[in-house]
């Protein structure tokens, strides 16, 4: 697969700009701008190109039915249920904490739609498993995925999320209307 992937790539012509880093075995990865279902492909073949194996996503539980419910899961994919009672933070918790190397993948926008303000879910998944979050990139604009450097919650979340939104705004999904380059001046 990962050859395929990386023909794939070759041909709608993007690259990965930075190495993931290796020494993280298990993290919260925040990919953004999230505007559209390209996204999911871009992210797979990332995935396989940078042999994330331990790499699974989140993915709302209609996209998991019929026979793409397969094949999701077969990629790393756990349907949520964005109605269900049971806390999803608490949920991705319990698998980080129950693995000894997880990379979970989520959108901090929690939608393809423009958003007004990032969920807050991926920081609390990241602080309450001690984990750091990796922020990942999917810059349309340049065809390229830049991945940050990890790092790790602190004591003042206003900051952390001010270095979040700095590192996304900037950045142009396929659908440029629905980046988060509004949320740096809110």
């Amino acid at each position: 697969m990962r050859f395929l992937w990386t023909l794939y790539f070759r041909i709608i012509g993007w690259k990965i700009r930075n190495p993931f880093p290796n020494n993280t075995p298990k993290a919260v990865i925040i990919v953004a701008p999230h505007t559209c279902v390209d996204d999911l492909f871009i992210g797979l073949a990332a995935r396989s190109i940078l042999r994330l194996k331990t790499l699974q996503f989140f993915g709302k539980q209609e996209l998991f039915k019929g026979p793409s419910g397969w094949l999701l899961r077969h990629f790393g994919g756990h349907p949520v249920d964005r109605f269900s009672k049971k806390n999803m933070v608490d949920q991705a918790v319990d698998l980080l904490n129950d693995q000894s190397e997880l990379l979970l993948a989520l959108s901090p926008e929690g939608t393809r739609k423009k958003v007004e303000r990032l969920r807050t879910g991926f920081y609390y998944i990241a602080q309450k498993a001690k984990v750091p979050i990796v922020m990942v990139a999917f810059d349309f604009a340049n065809k390229e995925i830049r991945i940050e450097e990890p790092f790790y919650t602190s004591n003042n979340e206003a900051a952390d999320f001010k270095k979040i939104i700095d590192y996304f705004a900037p950045v142009q999904g396929k659908y440029a209307e629905l980046g988060l380059t509004h949320l740096q001046f809110i």
